[in-house]
């Protein structure tokens, strides 16, 4: 049996803050608050990606280190999830703040009719409005088998 990945590259006009990202797409649906609580890291130092559990009555001090100035430079991410829709994953933003990527890790949304490719249709028509709001100037979808 084959595995497969799947992510979203997005591109912005500007500069974008981790707070101003999530904003935007709470307007529709989606939230800090997955099945293990609030997920996130500052992969600050060895690229070992260590991601941290905490509840979700402490994302705002989250948010606040996410978007730290001394934070700028690393890659940093936090989970999202769109309850209604049972489905979530991780929102990677690159150091600089003009990229990120989504990676759909929580109950990722399958093609009807396929048991092993990624519904991306469904995440860009998730995603894509709400992050227009902050800037969005494109993005680049991939489901890939190895």
């Amino acid at each position: 049996m084959s595995s497969r990945s799947a992510d979203i590259d997005f591109t912005f006009t500007r500069e974008v803050t981790v707070r101003s990202a999530v904003d935007a797409l709470a307007t529709t649906g989606w939230s800090l608050e997955e099945p293990l609580g609030l997920s996130y890291v500052v992969n600050d130092n060895d690229d070992s990606y260590d991601w941290l559990s905490t509840t979700t009555d402490r994302a705002e001090e989250v948010l606040t280190l996410l978007d730290a100035p001394e934070n700028t430079d690393y890659h940093v991410a936090l989970c999202v999830y769109h309850a209604q829709a049972e489905t979530g994953g991780q929102l990677l933003f690159l150091p600089r703040r003009t990229a990120c990527s989504f990676i759909p890790t929580i109950n990722r949304r399958k093609l009807s009719g396929s048991s092993d490719f990624t519904d991306v249709g469904w995440y860009l028509h998730a995603l894509v409005p709400s992050l227009l709001t902050v800037g969005l100037e494109g993005y680049e979808a991939r489901d890939i088998g190895f």
